[in-house]
């Protein structure tokens, strides 16, 4: 019996790290996830009407591939054999139906569930069922879990994760493992093996600074977790990423706040998951989402997560090695008035003691392309002077000439 006992653990560790080579995220997600802007509202018709516009808007196209479903999606109560089921009023022809109309977009479909014994919003959770909801996905043909961390009381999280990632591996289906632990246990220390992806804060809020009174406790602004981001690069990479949270473009902040929140998710080489109505949004929340130029930043196949270089006044720059001795360059205003900036390339070599590279104006000339007024604005021989608005940014490419 040990012998047995002994030859599963070992089969299970090595489909665990089976999935981890399959070569899943190895650039951050992007995908839509319904809960920013539905909550638990979400039924047939919205997949498929999300699913439709994610082809017809270009978002697709643009590397938008993951359409998530986030809680709410399941009946209040397991079936007689404990298996999770799929409201039957708000997804009629079950779940599988569901995952079939997406993939017939050239999409990838996502599902939702918690590491406790109810979901956030009281569905059932996963706790003592993860090897029987693993299956579960993997019959219904999901690609992505996110799985939250609500009615956790006693239990361990990086036990409870990896059990999961296990349960996940067993199947043999690549799934796309989202860890929404909010960062309480600090995962990005113990989960490059075990998720594809961890949150690394709590909740986001459509704001751009301080933060929404949601009652019993506070989402964050986008400059705060921002803030909270910074000494974890380290722990990211291809198939192993911090994650800031979903997208809250088009979901309330201004042209700018939306601009500038999409362009540090991409300097961070953070999931880039949209959460607002894909059906409603307007042409500057869409090219925002799109930018060919942005995503790319965010899609580096070097995986290498910006830093803050300086600040000065209230302007933060923010640097990110890109391939083939390539940079992006972000200057940040976080006030709300305008900020003159200028850069002097040529000042002194910038060096990234994290990855080795180096920005060396001295010796190299880059030519310098501005990426949402998507012109060159020269090179680097010459300083770079600008005036960026209220909560807005600059974002630049600087690639060598």
């Amino acid at each position: 019996m040990k012998k047995i006992t002994l030859f599963l653990l070992i089969i299970c560790s090595l489909q665990v790290h089976a999935q981890k080579v399959q070569g899943l995220a190895l650039t951050p997600p992007m995908g839509w996830n319904s809960w920013n802007t539905f909550q638990t509202n979400i039924n047939e018709q919205l997949v498929k009407d999300i699913a439709d516009v994610m082809v017809s808007s270009g978002m697709k196209d643009a590397g938008y591939e993951y359409l998530v479903l986030d809680d709410g999606w399941m009946a209040m109560q397991r079936d007689k054999n404990g298996n999770l089921i799929a409201d039957p009023k708000k997804f009629p022809h079950g779940m599988k139906a569901v995952a079939d109309y997406v993939h017939s977009k050239g999409l990838k479909f996502g599902l939702y569930n918690c590491a406790g014994t109810k979901t956030c919003a009281g569905y059932p959770g996963t706790r003592g069922y993860e090897y029987q909801d693993a299956r579960y996905y993997a019959a219904h043909e999901v690609d992505y879990l996110k799985f939250d961390w609500c009615n956790t009381e006693g239990i361990n999280a990086k036990e409870a994760y990896t059990t999961m990632s296990k349960a996940l591996a067993a199947t043999g289906r690549p799934i796309v493992f989202s860890m929404c632990e909010w960062g309480q246990n600090k995962p990005w220390e113990w989960a490059e093996n075990v998720g594809h992806l961890w949150r690394t804060t709590g909740d986001i809020s459509n704001v751009f600074a301080g933060t929404k009174d949601m009652g019993t406790w506070h989402a964050l602004g986008v400059l705060k977790i921002i803030d909270l981001q910074k000494g974890l690069r380290k722990y990211a990479g291809p198939g192993h990423w911090n994650d800031p949270d979903m997208l809250e473009v088009g979901n309330g902040l201004t042209e700018a706040e939306n601009r500038a929140h999409f362009s540090m998710w991409c300097m961070l080489a953070a999931p880039l998951i949209a959460g607002n109505d894909l059906r409603k949004m307007s042409n500057a929340t869409k090219n925002i989402l799109i930018n060919k130029d942005a995503i790319a930043v965010d899609q580096d196949k070097l995986g290498i997560e910006g830093f803050a270089y300086k600040e000065k006044d209230s302007v933060e720059t923010w640097l990110k090695p890109l391939e083939n001795g390539n940079w992006a360059v972000c200057f940040l205003n976080r006030s709300t008035k305008p900020v003159s900036v200028e850069m002097n390339w040529e000042e002194k070599p910038i060096y990234d003691y994290f990855s080795k590279a180096i920005l060396d104006a001295t010796k190299n000339t880059y030519q310098i392309f501005n990426i949402w007024e998507k012109r060159v604005e020269g090179n680097t021989r010459h300083s770079f002077k600008a005036t960026i608005n209220g909560h807005d940014v600059i974002l630049l490419q600087l690639k060598k000439v």
